[in-house]
């Protein structure tokens, strides 16, 4: 993808590249969103909790990777 101009408050990407010890911030950038969608995949899953139905022998399945 080309280049896209964003305008961020240089205080955050300051402390963000401090924090992290990345040099560039387009990989800070890249990094936070990476970040960002995981965090909010993971509240995706966390909404069907209780809303799936599964029928299975965990402790057989954990048996299979050992």
């Amino acid at each position: 993808m080309g280049q896209i101009l964003v305008n961020l408050d240089e205080k955050i990407i300051t402390m963000g590249l401090k924090i992290t010890g990345y040099k560039k911030i387009d990989r800070l950038i890249e990094e936070a969103l990476k970040e960002f969608i995981h965090k909010k995949s993971l509240q995706k899953l966390l909404k069907l909790k209780g809303r799936i139905h599964w029928e299975g022998n965990l402790e057989e399945l954990r048996k299979s990777r050992i």
